[in-house]
């Protein structure tokens, strides 16, 4: 009588299913990489209301918990915040904006009369050291033309932003409807977060320490290197008795807030004015001072600031910020703090456990 056969039967069996559970493993990976990738092509044109929504929101946090526990309603509380933040913020800021380009247009049509007139040339007759530069200015260049070009492109330029204005008012729309959501929706978002994340309850909560004190130390940073910039130039506006110098300073802080402008917008042009009008030494006060001082402060200041609440070196805080603006445009000076901080979290996990 032979002896049954000793081999489990099931065993190939149970490797066909190990092999199957694997390729759907895989599968459903490949889909969900795929699903990601492509929720973040529709999430792209949206990147910048997105992050500065989100920047608002957790910012405004304490905030929407105050007036939340006051009303009782948190739709009440969301819509408070969002019109509040509208009538501070956004109409001032196209007030003083639109003031800004009719001031640039007339300063460029103020400039190419002088330039025109040869009125200029007779300014400077005085200073017979700036007439020498004038004069070689003039043999390698074809002053006139180079004026009434760069005068031709500001005016063409703040027109083009004129036309895109109603883009812009679109985008700003959309933050506040972002916005709103955000602060009233935010106990179920982080709770979804929570549920979807595949690290553990501490490291989650700290993720969100994280990207908190990123926001703050990103926004309050750069509204503090603002305020600096702004006031440093109205001051010299003031010191050099030129017109409106409050108004130019809070122009001047407002233009430090928004990536590639900055305050040299407004002190470049007016140097220039005050050379062609004969007033040279005012000229190189205001352009030494712009460029050493002003435009210094905006290098120096705000990744110590920045750095200093995000524990990381003064470098990599100006790598993430700079590099956060390249790659992702005026969102970048979120996304780019945000991304570097995240992923350092990351690493040190991943220390933890290879370590642990």
């Amino acid at each position: 009588m032979t002896e049954p056969d000793a081999r489990p039967a099931s065993a190939p069996i149970v490797n066909d299913l190990g092999s199957r559970s694997q390729v759907h493993a895989l599968v459903l990976l490949a889909v969900t990489v795929g699903g990601l990738y492509l929720c973040y092509r529709l999430a792209a044109p949206f990147l910048p209301a997105l992050a500065w929504s989100l920047a608002f929101a957790i910012l405004l946090a304490p905030v929407q918990r105050w007036l939340e526990a006051k009303s009782g309603s948190p739709s009440l509380a969301a819509a408070t915040i969002v019109l509040l933040v509208a009538v501070t913020v956004v109409i001032p800021a196209m007030f003083i904006g639109g003031r800004m380009i009719d001031e640039a247009v007339s300063g460029a049509q103020s400039i190419t009369a002088l330039v025109d007139s040869n009125q200029w040339r007779r300014n400077l007759e005085g200073h017979p050291l700036l007439a020498s530069v004038a004069d070689w200015t003039e043999r390698q260049f074809d002053l006139p033309e180079t004026i009434n070009a760069i005068s031709s492109w500001l005016t063409t330029t703040f027109a083009s932003l004129a036309r895109e204005s109603v883009l812009q008012l679109i985008g700003i729309v959309l933050v506040f409807y972002l916005l709103f959501y955000f602060l009233r929706d935010r106990r179920p978002i982080l709770a979804a977060i929570r549920s979807l994340s595949p690290l553990a309850d501490a490291d989650t909560s700290r993720l969100f320490g994280d990207v908190g004190d990123t926001v703050h130390a990103t926004v309050y940073g750069t509204l503090i290197v603002a305020l600096v910039q702004g006031t440093l130039g109205g001051l010299m506006f003031w010191w050099l008795d030129l017109p409106a110098p409050l108004l130019w300073g809070v122009v001047m802080g407002l233009l430090a807030i928004v990536p590639v402008l900055g305050a040299f917008v407004v002190w470049i042009p007016t140097a220039i004015f005050l050379l062609l009008d004969g007033n040279g030494g005012k000229a190189l006060l205001l352009t030494l001072w712009g460029a050493i001082v002003v435009g210094g402060i905006d290098n120096v200041l705000y990744p110590i600031l920045v750095g200093r609440r995000l524990k990381m070196h003064t470098v990599l805080a100006f790598i993430s910020i700079v590099g956060g603006l390249i790659v992702f445009g005026s969102s970048g000076l979120i996304l780019g703090p945000v991304i570097f901080a995240v992923t350092r979290l990351l690493l040190e996990i991943w220390n933890r456990r290879q370590t642990g």
